[in-house]
């Protein structure tokens, strides 16, 4: 268990993986990776959660959110004094969410990261609970948007309340928080199965890390399971 930094939640990325490294195949497909037992290993991940973080094409690939099912976990989150569902906090960039997506009419609590201008579009709207707008300046280049703090935001979240986040994905998500040096944990699956193409999704998306620079992690745990194999690793600081 990661030592909880009380300047910001503690984070874990929790994700399913092809023997090849992908996380869905070229089409990006809503359809799991994992087996039954990976979907329980998930839902304990979430149960352990305050908050859940995805990115906004992570949901408009499966529609809706990692919520916790099993009785007896809702039952012992309530043992705990913790809320039934942990907190579903979607970050999007642009706002340019489809409001009749599942995930707007699940029974979790929503919360919307975002910058000023996709703030704009959910204003005076019922769908999040909270708008958290949290940017970062725009570069120099006229066609770069400002992106979003999560430095900023993760702080932010720790004062609401937050101890600890699971980060459900996608990769360009991912490859942010680590380039701010914002992730704790991984716990990956890898299953049974090759994806392949240049175009299908990996854990870490965005521009890569040169070697040098490349985030060191250390293996705490190894599990098999049939024939997955649950590797969970430490970020070395």
């Amino acid at each position: 268990m990661t030592q909880i930094n009380f300047t910001r939640p503690a984070t874990t990325v929790v994700l399913a993986m092809s023997a090849d490294g992908k996380i869905s195949d070229v089409t990006r497909s809503p359809l799991p990776l994992g087996s039954k037992i990976d979907k329980s290993h998930l839902e304990q991940q979430v149960f352990l959660a305050d908050g859940v973080l995805f990115g906004a094409g992570t949901l408009r690939a499966g529609g809706t959110a990692m919520r916790i099912i099993a009785p007896q976990l809702i039952q012992q989150r309530k043992q705990l004094g913790k809320p039934p569902q942990p907190v579903q906090i979607l970050c999007s960039r642009s706002g340019e969410i489809n409001p009749q997506l599942p995930f707007f009419q699940q029974p979790v609590p929503r919360w919307l990261l975002t910058t000023r201008h996709g703030s704009c579009k959910w204003e005076q709207r019922p769908e999040f609970e909270k708008i958290l707008v949290f940017e970062n300046p725009p570069s120099k280049s006229k066609s770069d948007n400002p992106s979003v703090d999560f430095t900023a935001a993760l702080q932010h979240l720790a004062t609401l309340g937050l101890k600890r986040v699971a980060v459900l994905g996608g990769g360009e998500l991912i490859a942010s928080l680590l380039a701010a040096n914002l992730i704790d944990e991984f716990w990956l699956t890898v299953c049974p199965l090759i994806l392949g193409g240049d175009k299908a999704p990996t854990p870490v998306d965005g521009a890569g890390f040169l070697i040098q620079q490349a985030p060191r992690l250390e293996l705490v745990e190894v599990k098999q399971v049939e024939h997955e194999l649950f590797l969970h690793y430490r970020l070395q600081r």
